[in-house]
């Protein structure tokens, strides 16, 4: 059996700049909402246990882990993806240097790395190495070793 019409909630939040309403499940994480509902399926779905950061959003402008939040908690918020991150037609910075600096083998944990990346560099705009690998300690990577995402964030930076 379905969702009842009282388990419904209307929703309304800004995503990729763009205001998206829907009737909702009371319970739909944010990351359902965005895959599902919205079909932004750059955010991914690694652990279903909040652990890996594969699920990384910006909401607000800060970094947070969308399986962790109902979509009815993000009403009202600026929320980015992956997808809203390049610029008429320009990678993000961090995007180029993921690309650049060979940051990703499979490619599962990048949207998320890459996210938790633009946050820490609008917090801290010339990281240490150290800065770096702490910013994105939240977020798993299973084959790259880590140390060329490291060089993406620096060559993001603008240090490499």
């Amino acid at each position: 059996m379905g969702p009842t019409r009282d388990a419904m909630t209307q929703v309304s939040i800004n995503v990729n700049g763009k205001v998206r309403k829907a009737l909702i499940e009371s319970r739909t994480l944010l990351v359902h909402f965005l895959r599902e509902q919205l079909n932004l399926t750059g955010t991914h779905i690694g652990c279903d246990t909040s652990q890996c950061g594969a699920c990384t959003v910006l909401i607000d402008g800060r970094s947070a882990k969308s399986c962790t939040i109902f979509a009815v908690q993000a009403e009202g918020s600026q929320i980015v993806t992956i997808e809203g991150l390049a610029k008429d037609g320009q990678l993000h910075p961090l995007q180029n240097g993921f690309w650049e600096e060979h940051g990703l083998q499979c490619g599962y944990c990048t949207p998320g790395m890459i996210m938790s990346g633009v946050n820490l560099l609008s917090e801290t705009p010339k990281p240490s190495e150290r800065e770096i690998r702490e910013g994105l300690s939240g977020n798993f990577c299973r084959c790259t070793g880590y140390q060329h995402i490291v060089n993406a964030v620096q060559n993001a930076a603008g240090r490499r």
